[in-house]
């Protein structure tokens, strides 16, 4: 359960949330960039210093691998920062694929923490706050501030991490509490939402993660088809439930299986609510079953759930 207070201090006012684990990795080398670009979805090379985005590795038939956030610190010098189940799958193409050219990459995940400050008031939280654009950044003493979609990220060194902490006195917010704000705003979620089977245009990424005007990456080709002359057979949607229900249960619409839940909270605004790549046939407004079938489990009870357009809205 969700605690009410946390989920205040992140809608109505500040909270802090350690992103316990995540992956941080340096790309350093006259041909960082140009590397980086050639491995993501996103322009890295047309960043400035000071400037960031979000990107995408992908496979070669344009499935996700991972995602991340990319910062330039200098010319020749990026952080990326992913979740920590695709920290191993980034370092690993990072030091096999840049052999034979000037790029250094470093694993720096023991040595940075990443806080999140999460709320309305999460810019006059911290002192000198970076420019308003999502993924722009400044650097503090032992501290980068990054903007996010939710308010102000901190990747901070990990000897100055408690000195930190102590100098914003913010009060902490539970991850439950983050979590169901972002399934709220409809941001999807590697591991949960998205996996080695999504293309990026399913998981509504294109316009956040996807450049149609640079060069060549991996998994392009796919990509490309798809925007230009295909239709996704999956789309991310949300779902209003009308009782709790678990991540992995399957959804049934019209007699068929059209996906499975990802994210899932109780929101204290919205009620049940949940993330799920549906394929095209459930669109929204339209009444889905979820839980297993009668068929499968006959003493079992399935929920029904109105398919939604994302982000949530009351109403």
């Amino acid at each position: 359960m969700i605690a009410t207070t946390d989920y205040e201090l992140l809608t109505e006012s500040v909270g802090l949330v350690t992103r316990a684990g995540r992956a941080v990795l340096v790309l350093e080398g006259s041909e960082a960039a140009g590397f980086l670009q050639g491995q993501v979805t996103n322009d890295v090379e047309a960043l400035a210093p000071g400037t960031g985005c979000y990107a995408a590795l992908l496979n070669h038939k344009g499935k996700l691998r991972a995602d991340m956030r990319v910062l330039r610190l200098a010319e020749d010098r990026l952080q990326v920062d992913s979740e920590a189940a695709a920290g191993p799958v980034l370092h690993h193409t990072f030091k096999t694929y840049s052999l034979g050219r000037d790029v250094r990459s470093r694993d720096l995940t023991g040595e940075r923490h990443v806080l999140s400050l999460i709320g309305p008031a999460a810019r006059a939280a911290v002192e000198s706050p970076p420019p308003a654009q999502e993924h722009a950044f400044s650097e503090r003493p032992h501290c980068l501030q990054v903007t996010s979609d939710l308010g102000v990220d901190l990747v901070v060194e990990s000897g100055a991490a408690a000195g930190v902490l102590d100098a914003l006195g913010v009060s902490p917010a539970s991850e439950e509490a983050a979590e169901c704000v972002r399934i709220e705003r409809g941001r999807p979620r590697l591991g949960f939402d998205m996996d080695d089977n999504t293309i990026p245009q399913e998981a509504g990424l294109n316009d956040r993660a996807v450049s149609f005007t640079k060069g060549c990456y991996v998994g392009q080709e796919t990509v490309a088809r798809l925007h230009y002359k295909g239709k996704p057979n999956r789309h991310l949607r949300g779902l209003r439930l009308s009782e709790p229900a678990e991540r992995g249960d399957p959804i049934e619409f019209e007699g068929k299986q059209v996906g499975k839940l990802g994210s899932t909270c109780v929101s204290p605004a919205f009620g049940p609510i949940a993330l799920a790549l549906l394929r095209r046939e459930a669109s929204p407004g339209d009444e889905v079953l979820v839980g297993p079938s009668k068929v499968s489990a006959p003493t079992g009870r399935q929920a029904t759930a109105r398919v939604v357009d994302l982000p949530f809205e009351r109403g």
